[in-house]
C-alpha cells in the first residue's frame, strides 16, 4: 500500500492530500530515510512524522484498503 493512502487510513494524517504534502516536504520518513508518498508500506516499517516541533514514531503492524475508526488504531502501534 502506498505511504500516503496508509497515513489516511490509519488516521496518522486526516487527508490523504495533507499526507502527500508531508510526504513531498521532507517530514516523513520510513526506517530512518526519506520517503515519498509512492513508497510502498509494509508490516515492520517505521515511519517517523515531524509535525512541526513535535514528532510521531509509529510501527506498522497491519495493512488495509480501509478500516474502521475503532479498527484504525490496530494498523499501527506509537513508539
Amino acid at each position: 500500500m502506498r505511504l500516503d493512502k496508509f497515513l489516511k487510513v490509519s488516521r496518522l494524517i486526516k487527508r490523504r492530500t495533507v499526507a502527500n504534502e508531508a510526504c513531498d516536504a521532507g517530514r516523513v520518513a520510513v526506517n530512518g530515510k526519506p520517503a515519498k508518498a509512492s513508497l510502498n508500506v509494509k508490516v515492520g516499517d517505521v515511519i517517523e512524522i515531524a509535525f512541526g516541533n513535535k514528532s510521531v514514531k509509529a510501527e506498522v503492524l497491519a495493512v488495509a484498503d480501509t478500516s474502521r475508526k475503532e479498527e484504525a488504531k490496530e494498523m499501527f502501534r506509537y513508539l
